[in-house]
Formats: C-alpha cells, sequence, structure tokens
C-alpha cells in the first residue's frame, strides 16, 4: 500500500486475504494513511468488505486481468494439438495400445511375457527365454512400442548376431512402425551417434562388430542408452578356470551394455549350456551382486524367477486353450556302412586320432586349432563321401604348399612348433584360442571357421612330421576317392528310400510334401542337390542355402520353397537355423547330426513355429557302425523314453542338458577308446542323468534351470 490515490480503485484481482483464493477488486477506501477498507467479490459472485493494514501488505499480490479465451486459431492445428495429447495419454485408458496399434497376431503368452512381466519391472533386467519359434523378437518389439508410447524410451539399442540384423530391421519397420537405423558391417558411427547421445535414437548393430572393435563400442557407449536388447544373448558367455572367470570378448561387451543401460534385456532359446557355474556367470549380467563369483553349492537351487521366464512351447496355447503348436515326433533311422566305406572310416579316424594325440604336447592355442581342424574332418567323413573326400584333397594341397615353402627357404630343420607361420594360424580368430565352443558361435560363422582351418592346422613340429603327414593324405584321399566314384554311398540310399517309400512324405494326391534336409557342409549340400534333382526329374525342386549366401540370397530360396508349389525340398546348412521361418514345411531330415544339441533344436525350430498347423516330423540319419553312433544313438534314445514320459515337453531341453563341448567331448572320448563297456557306460550315464535332470526341470515347469 502506498499513500491514497485519487481517482478509481485499481483493476485486476488481489490475492492473499483468502488464502489461495484470488479476488476481484470492487473499491478501495482509505481510512488514514495507515488502513485501507477493501470492497471485493470471490470467485462465486459474492462481495464482501474488509479492512487491511500496513502489516497485511506483504501478503497480498495484485495481478493483472486475464484474457478472455480466444477461439481463433487454425482448427487443423488444434486438432493436431488435441490428437498428440491423446496419444499422450492414450495408455492410461487403454494398457495394451502398443498389440493395438501392431501388425500382429495377439497370443496369451506374448501379452502375459510383456505387459505381466516386463513393463512392471522399473527398471527392467530380464532374461526372455521362451522356446524357439515362440515369437520372442514380436514380444520385443511391444515391449519396445509400448515404452515409447508411455515416453519411457527415447534411445534403443538392440545387438544381434550379423545374420539376423535384416530381419530385425525389416520386422521392427513392417510390424511395429520402428525406424530402426543399421550399423553398417565394419562403419564407425563416428560423431553421428555420439553427436545425438542425448536425443531420440533406434539403433540396430551386429554383436561382433561391437564386441572386436573397441573403438567402435566405445563411441556407442558414449549413449545413455534407456533400453538394450541383446538377441542370442548365450553367445554372451564365460567359464570358471579355478575360482577365476575366463570371459570371452562377447560377455566383456554384455558387461558393459548392462551398466549403460536403465533397461537391459536378455534373449535366448538356450540360456543354460549344462554348466551350472557358466549359468552363474551368465546371470550375473543381470545382477552382478547377486551372481557374484561361483555357486556356494553344487546342489541348490537357483531361484532366478524374477530375472527371468521360460516358457516350453508344448504350455503355449490359444485365448480358447487349444495347444499353439501341434505334436513333435521324432524318428532315428539307422544303416550299415559298406566294406569300403568301413575301410575309408576306420582309415581316416585312426589318422584324426593320432593326430590328437600328438597335438597335445602343442602349446595351448595351436592345440585347439589343430584339435579343432581334426574334429571337421571326422565330421564331414561322417557327412557324405564328396565331403570327406573334398577336404582330405584341400587339407593335402594346404599342407604340400607349406612343406613346398620350407623345402625353398631350406628350412628342413626349421621348429614347426615355433614357426611364424604356424603361430599365424592362432591368430585369425582370437576365439579359436578360447577353445571354439560351438554354442558360442553362429552356424555362418562356423562355416567360415571350418574353411579356413580344415587345411590349415597340423600337429606336426618338424619337416619330417609333416612329409609322413603327407603321405598319410594322400593315401587316405586315394581311399576316400574311389567311394566317391563307386557311387555306392549307402547314407544316400537311406535317404532316397526313405523319401520315396515313407507314406508321411506324400500328400493323399499323391504330391510330395515339402521336405527339409539339414547338413553341416557346403560340399554334402552340393552333393545332395544334384542327387535330389536327379531323383525328382528337375533341379527347379530342389533350392539350397548356406552360410556364404548374401541375406537376399537366403530370402529368395526361402521364399520360392515357401511360395511355389513345384519346390518341394530345401537343402541347408546350419546357416537357415536360425533367422528364418519354414512354418511350410512340417517335415524335417537330419543327413548330418551336428555335434551341438543346441543345432538341433533351432532346425527343428524352423518349422516348428507359430503358424504351424500339422504335426512335424524329424528323421535322424546315423551310421550305426561308428563310434560317433555310440554317443548319438545313446542320446536319441534317451530323448526318446524322455518324449514319450512327457508327452514331447523335451525337445528344446537338448541345450540345457549338454552344451556342445559336452557332447564333443563324449564323441572325442568314443573316437579315442572305441567302443568298450566302459566308454558305452560312461556315455549312457552322463547322458541319461543329463537329460532326465533337465526333463525333470522342464516337466516342473520350473522357469529357471537348477544349479547342479
Amino acid at each position: 500500500m502506498t499513500t491514497p490515490p485519487r481517482g478509481d480503485p485499481p483493476r485486476g484481482s488481489a490475492r492473499g486475504r483468502r488464502v489461495g483464493t484470488p479476488v476481484e477488486v470492487v473499491g478501495v477506501t482509505w481510512l488514514g494513511t495507515e488502513v485501507i477498507e477493501l470492497t471485493y467479490r470471490d470467485p462465486a459472485g459474492h462481495t464482501d468488505r474488509r479492512q487491511l493494514y500496513r502489516s497485511d501488505e506483504a501478503q497480498l499480490t495484485i495481478t493483472a486481468p486475464s484474457e478472455p479465451m480466444r477461439f481463433d486459431a487454425p482448427a487443423s492445428e488444434f486438432e493436431l494439438a488435441a490428437e498428440a495429447t491423446r496419444l499422450q495419454r492414450a495408455h492410461l485408458l487403454d494398457p495394451f495400445l502398443a498389440l493395438a496399434v501392431a501388425q500382429v497376431s495377439p497370443l496369451p503368452h506374448k501379452i502375459e511375457a510383456v505387459y505381466g512381466e516386463m513393463l512392471p519391472r522399473q527398471p527392467l533386467r530380464f532374461l526372455l527365454a521362451d522356446d524357439p519359434g515362440a515369437g520372442k523378437t514380436i514380444m520385443t518389439g511391444l515391449l519396445i512400442k509400448e515404452l515409447l508410447i508411455r515416453a519411457d524410451v527415447e534411445r534403443c539399442l538392440i545387438v544381434v548376431p550379423g545374420g539376423l540384423l535384416t530381419q530385425w530391421h525389416d520386422e521392427l519397420a513392417e510390424k511395429f512402425d520402428l525406424p530402426f537405423e543399421m550399423l553398417p558391417s565394419g562403419a564407425d558411427p563416428g560423431d553421428s551417434v555420439t553427436a545425438r547421445a542425448r536425443e531420440p535414437l533406434l539403433l540396430l548393430a551386429r554383436m561382433d562388430q561391437l564386441a572386436r572393435n573397441d573403438g567402435i563400442a566405445q563411441r556407442l557407449l558414449a549413449v545413455d542408452w534407456d533400453l538394450v536388447v541383446v538377441d542370442e544373448a548365450h553367445r554372451m558367455s564365460a567359464h570358471f578356470v579355478g575360482d577365476e572367470p575366463r570371459e570371452s570378448k562377447r560377455y566383456k561387451l554384455g558387461k558393459r551394455l548392462a551398466a549403460n543401460a536403465r533397461h537391459f534385456l536378455l534373449l535366448t532359446a538356450t540360456p543354460h549350456n549344462g554348466k551350472p557355474e557358466d549359468f552363474y556367470l551368465f546371470m550375473s549380467l543381470l545382477d552382478p551382486d547377486r551372481f557374484a563369483g561361483r555357486p556356494r553349492s553344487t546342489t541348490e537351487q537357483l531361484d532366478c524367477g524374477d530375472l527371468m521366464r521360460r516358457m516350453p512351447k508344448e504350455l503355449l496355447v490359444r485365448f480358447d486353450g487349444k495347444p499353439l503348436f501341434p505334436e513333435r515326433r521324432a524318428s532315428t533311422v539307422t544303416y550299415q556302412l559298406s566294406s569300403l566305406e568301413r575301410v575309408v572310416y576306420d582309415a581316416v579316424t585312426t589318422y584324426v586320432v593320432e593326430e590328437m594325440n600328438r597335438a597335445e604336447r602343442l602349446r595351448e592355442g595351436r592345440r585347439a586349432v589343430v584339435g579343432f581342424a581334426l574334429t571337421v574332418l571326422q565330421r564331414r567323413l561322417a557327412s557324405s563321401p564328396a565331403a570327406s573326400a573334398a577336404a582330405l584333397t584341400r587339407r593335402r594341397e594346404r599342407l604340400e604348399e607349406r612343406y613346398d615353402q620350407l623345402v625353398r627357404e631350406h628350412a628342413a630343420n626349421v621348429d614347426l612348433a615355433e614357426a611364424p607361420w604356424w603361430g599365424s594360424i592362432e591368430a585369425e580368430d582370437p576365439a579359436l584360442i578360447e577353445g571354439v565352443d560351438e554354442d558360442e558361435i553362429d552356424p555362418g560363422e562356423q562355416e567360415e571357421l571350418e574353411e579356413t582351418l580344415l587345411d590349415a592346422a597340423s600337429s606336426a613340429t618338424t619337416i619330417d612330421e609333416l612329409r609322413r603327414e603327407l603321405e598319410t593324405l594322400r593315401e587316405l584321399e586315394a581311399l576316400a576317392r574311389r567311394v566317391v566314384e563307386a557311387r555306392t554311398d549307402t547314407k544316400w540310399q537311406q535317404l532316397r528310400q526313405l523319401v520315396e517309400d515313407t507314406p508321411t512324405f506324400f500328400r493323399a494326391s499323391g504330391e510330395r510334401h515339402k521336405l527339409v534336409i539339414f547338413t553341416e557342409h557346403r560340399d554334402t549340400l552340393a552333393y545332395l542337390h544334384e542327387r535330389l534333382s536327379t531323383l525328382l526329374g528337375d533341379p527347379d525342386r530342389v533350392v539350397y542355402i548356406h552360410g556364404r549366401m548374401s541375406r537376399r540370397e537366403r530370402l529368395r530360396a526361402q521364399q520360392t520353397f515357401s511360395e511355389d508349389p513345384a519346390c518341394t525340398v530345401l537343402v541347408a546348412t546350419d546357416a537357415a537355423g536360425e533367422g528364418i521361418n519354414l512354418q511350410c514345411a512340417h517335415l524335417v531330415i537330419n543327413y548330418d547330426l551336428p555335434w551341438n544339441p543346441s543345432r538341433i533344436e533351432q532346425r527343428f525350430g524352423r518349422v516348428h513355429r507359430i503358424g504351424q498347423e500339422q504335426v512335424c516330423y524329424l528323421w535322424n540319419l546315423v551310421a550305426a557302425d561308428t563310434r560317433e553312433a555310440l554317443v548319438h544313438l545313446t542320446l536319441l534314445r534317451t530323448l526318446e523314453v524322455q518324449r514319450r514320459a512327457l508327452k514331447g515337453r523335451v525337445f528344446d531341453v537338448l541345450g540345457e542338458a549338454l552344451s556342445g563341448r559336452q557332447l564333443r567331448d563324449l564323441i572325442l572320448t568314443a573316437l579315442r577308446e572305441g567302443d568298450t563297456a566302459a566308454v558305452r557306460a560312461t556315455i549312457t550315464e552322463r547322458v541319461d542323468a543329463a537329460l532326465a535332470r533337465a526333463a525333470a526341470e522342464r516337466a516342473s515347469g520350473a522357469c529357471s534351470p537348477r544349479v547342479a
């Protein structure tokens, strides 16, 4: 208040006399110089009068009169603002908004995973480990869409194996309208990413690109990611050596991603590789405090239900309660090697075992490379005469080149154990020095490693040992060529009889059902493509997929197989075991059995996916009189027993029961020690115990593997 003014009272409102309530000033009368009589009107329209003193002045505020609301803005802009406000708050009225705007089919397990398990967790630290084909990509897309709608995520990074990058990009764009950018192979994001560290950013990146290039990883990790998703997360592995963890580059990347993300989601259908210590380390990516160090006991139940969900296909249903997936049935088809094939098998196996024994004297890195090369040779021996002969020829030619190089350089006395060009083999891929675990590399990468190392590693430590190995290889190559030229491949004859004489392969009209045949090697793939084309009378009836094909070429082959009624057979290596949907077929043949149980799951999972309406059949071809069969037949027999007992709920526990390394160790034991009672007992005991444990956990409905 100031000295008494002259004229009309001020227009506006006064706030303060009635706490928190503005009033309109109607009139002011001065009573001397220290007191006024204020006449005012409250918001309800009531008029009142109060006396105010100088001591009240600090509590009063005079505001300007408000302007009346105007409605002269363009209607289109008002509509846009109203729609934006509605969308911002839509999730408050529709808790399943992302599902309503996405191009996906709602299913109970997807809704429960996204809206029941993941969205309520703040911050999210979770492992989604549903069976192959259950739709983990779709569930992830729903989660991202919902978090974007709720303004909880602006910057999202998805890390995937290189072969799945385009598939993720296309599915997120087509089904969820999510414009993810793809980080090109070998590209350094430079300032284009780091400059947007605080801006909306949706990015897809290759796992190995980040794991092997620290510079690229550092630039991406300069961004504060709201959400990081890792697909095929089981490849981020670590192992205990003593009490110390031995961390792969992918595992170290996982730790850095987890530390730099508010929400962290891992996706894998095979979270447990049969080793409890490894699973403990894997779960430490989500909770490093709870899973610090080694597990205290090998018999304790590991409670991680708050961190993961594991749903078997057999428990997934539609809204009407009917099973989502049809039944799966597997059969083992055995055959006997011919006398000539038996000679070749015994001779090559003897060579492989002797070279493995010699490799034991080598240093660790080179020993791992030599062992890997020899196991590849043994697997090709079991695949087909074409693959075996081609592998022996390439190995002999490469080692001859190295031998000639040494002779030209007059290095007859060189110590090959220390020669630089032997060491360079080990350096071609750091993962090889760690022992090459097939659980941790994708099928396409494995194909490349096999091609690189099959014919580039020898256990020879002197030039004389290398010369003698070459003499042995020439003899083996000649034997293998005799089998090829004889054209009496008993494995092919068994396949031909199976597809020609089994009614399951034909429709009621007599036309063939579509069939997927898996092999491990491109030489066998080419061999089967040629023989099947001849058998069916038309090369266009057979298509193929292998690891050296581009993503576009694979999709073209997949499209031809799915949509062309005349195309009835797809021959594929394990490069088709990930990221390709083949629900158009329900028949699968494993022409080669992989030395990794997870690959069997992946192969069957290509046809046994959401959308499959028919019972799925799988046939495994096994040469009964081989050493590998000691392990494979035991595994398949036990699997069938458990399948009957659990009504099919066992196929997808193979990767949890036995890791690729464990199965390979059993096969190598059989190769080295032969078919003895002790070997059979050891194999049976380990396989039966592993599958029984995993099947029991699956039967109980446990979402987390037991530490055992």
